[in-house]
């Protein structure tokens, strides 16, 4: 226990909101510094804040001390701990929230003495995976329908910025069908964080939510912890608990940008404008958190990723869409489908879902897709033809009653939904679809085709 208490005086500068402390190789009183350990620094006051090892150079430790230098002199002492970050995780800590260094802020009992689990550790063996095979209702006809879900996937938010994609998160959270939710708020505003939260309690959700949130105003090395502490809790509610987890993450663009912070800080060369060389792997770590466990649950992560400029070929968003499985594309304040995809929804289409999911997805995207041929045909004032107008017809009732961003459904009425929206736009034989799905969802009452006036 003495050896934890061993302080180091030397230090060398202070940069930023990192500092650098000499420590002797050779010291067999003290515990042997690793990266990401935590430290206590304590300045010529006596105020102490805590810090964390970001960079290792021989005998130089490099610290990222969480609430920032002001105040801190090169006369301050550094104490190691010799572990890393934990996060407190049991029953507790559902319907709490916690900052970025996992202390909660709600105004809660101290969870000091609840049991803790080390963050940032290992993705899980892949042969303690299994294939994923079960869908996450989130009741969003354009995920539900058209890209579904499935348990253990990792897929984020393509936006930018000014688009609704905070509410869409917190409606997907309050909506989707998991055991629990872990949030992770990363550089939010304050009326962010609230809504967040506000809109979890008012649905009556917040008591199987965990809540990790790094505002704009807290210390930027937080930012950079609250992806590792939300997962962690999230995986030992999934391994021990056998839950089904949903992580919410927003937005990983600030998480990359805090990167990038701490990167120049320490003097680490760029790469792609301006971000670590190191940005993919660092995100693929997080991300590989997503599983479906053979013993277990599953961790299912759901992240938004704003693309600066709506350029999808930004690093974040680029690198992003190497290590995940999809993207919902969410502008103009829709789920665009031509941009959206999930590479996983093939396993559970038709398969877990009604038999009639598949040729429905595809014919309604088919249509649509040819209702935006039809709509610059006649915005270039060319003649219509009558099934040009049913196509209009169609493409105004599939942006009204599906990809609007209220609408709200269970899997089976929108697929009901869709036979109802064909039917009062196209004649049977102009669905080619498969006829005994035809003739069994098809509605009876329907009079074939009905060109639009």
């Amino acid at each position: 226990m003495s050896a934890r208490l061993v302080s180091y005086t030397r230090v060398l500068e202070i940069v930023g909101d990192t500092l650098k402390v000499r420590v002797p190789e050779a010291d067999d009183n003290a515990p042997v510094v690793r990266f990401g350990d935590l430290a206590v620094v304590k300045s010529v006051d006596g105020v102490k804040s805590l810090a964390q090892v970001i960079y290792i150079d021989r005998d130089q430790v490099t610290l990222q001390v969480f609430s920032g230098t002001k105040g801190v002199s090169t006369g301050a002492s550094v104490s190691f701990l010799g572990h890393a970050m934990r996060a407190a995780c049991s029953e507790n800590v559902l319907g709490r929230v916690m900052d970025g260094s996992g202390v909660p802020i709600d105004g809660g009992p101290d969870l000091s003495s609840e049991p803790e689990v080390p963050i940032g550790g290992p993705s899980v063996n892949p042969a303690e995976r299994t294939v994923p095979r079960r869908m996450i209702r989130t009741d969003v006809p354009m995920i539900d329908v058209f890209n579904c879900l499935v348990e253990s996937q990792k897929i984020p938010i393509f936006s930018v910025s000014g688009e609704s994609y905070n509410p869409f998160l917190a409606r997907i959270g309050i909506q989707a069908d998991a055991d629990i939710v872990v949030f992770g708020g990363l550089g939010l505003v304050f009326d962010d964080y609230y809504s967040f939260r506000q809109a979890f309690e008012d649905a009556g959700v917040f008591p199987r939510t965990v809540m990790f949130v790094n505002q704009a105003s807290d210390p930027l090395v937080e930012r950079l912890l609250v992806p590792d502490l939300a997962l962690a809790v999230a995986e030992k509610f999934a391994v021990e608990e056998g839950k089904r987890v949903l992580v919410l993450l927003t937005d990983m663009t600030a998480y990359a940008d805090a990167m990038k912070e701490v990167g120049i800080s320490q003097e680490r060369v760029p790469s792609n404008r301006g971000y670590m060389g190191d940005l993919y792997s660092q995100l693929a770590r997080r991300y590989e958190k997503a599983c479906d466990f053979a013993k277990g649950g599953s961790v299912t992560i759901l992240t938004v990723t704003t693309m600066p400029g709506n350029d999808v070929t930004h690093p974040v968003p680029d690198n992003t869409g190497y290590i995940t499985e999809g993207q919902f594309y969410l502008h103009s304040g829709v789920i665009d489908p031509f941009g959206s995809l999930s590479r996983l929804k093939q396993n559970v289409i038709g398969k877990v879902t009604r038999e009639d999911h598949g040729q429905i997805m595809n014919t309604m995207v088919r249509f649509y897709s040819e209702s935006r041929d039809a709509a610059q045909k006649q915005a270039m004032a060319f003649d219509l033809s009558d099934y040009d107008r049913q196509l209009l017809k169609f493409g105004d009732l599939f942006r009204e009653r599906f990809m609007d961003m209220n609408v709200s459904m269970p899997l089976e009425d929108a697929l009901d939904l869709s036979w109802r929206t064909l039917a009062e736009c196209f004649s049977r034989e102009q669905l080619l679809m498969r006829e005994s799905l035809v003739e069994k969802y098809f509605p009876k009452d329907a009079d074939g085709a009905v060109a639009a006036e």
